[in-house]
């Protein structure tokens, strides 16, 4: 049952590393190569928004989809599973307007807190969180039991 659970836990570390790699060729994102540069003072990219949301929800789906591998490989439950889950759908739905403000506002309201604003929506950073907070809630039960 170990290899299986480790077998998740690859699976969704490469998943989400091949979800990174692809990013140029396989999602519509014309502000890739805009925040690659670093240089807020270049030309603001032309864009179609139902093509840029939608590419952002099927990122955010193959995203959540490996996180959750990961999730369910390490800890074994799956109401967890389904929590963690939860959890990234909820910031995604905070963060994607916040982040379509942004581009609405052509980035006025700050180039840094637009970028930091796309990594949410485009990274699966809320893992980061999700699953020391397992691990830590997991050990108190295991305390208690």
């Amino acid at each position: 049952m170990k290899i299986l659970s480790w077998l998740l836990v690859i699976a969704g570390i490469c998943g989400l590393i091949g979800v990174r790699i692809l990013e140029g060729t396989v999602f519509y994102d014309p502000f890739l190569d805009y925040f690659h540069e670093a240089n807020k003072n270049i030309d603001f990219p032309s864009f179609e928004w139902s093509k840029l949301i939608a590419g952002h929800v099927f990122r955010f789906i193959l995203n959540s989809f490996f996180s959750c591998l990961i999730i369910y490989g390490l800890f074994k439950n799956k109401a967890w599973t389904i929590q963690g889950a939860v959890m990234m759908a909820v910031v995604f739905a905070i963060t994607l307007p916040i982040y379509l403000y942004c581009i609405h506002d052509r980035f006025e309201i700050g180039y840094l807190f637009s970028f930091y604003m796309r990594r949410f929506v485009i990274q699966p950073l809320i893992i980061l969180l999700i699953v020391p907070m397992f691990y830590y809630r997991k050990q108190i039960a295991h305390k208690e039991s």
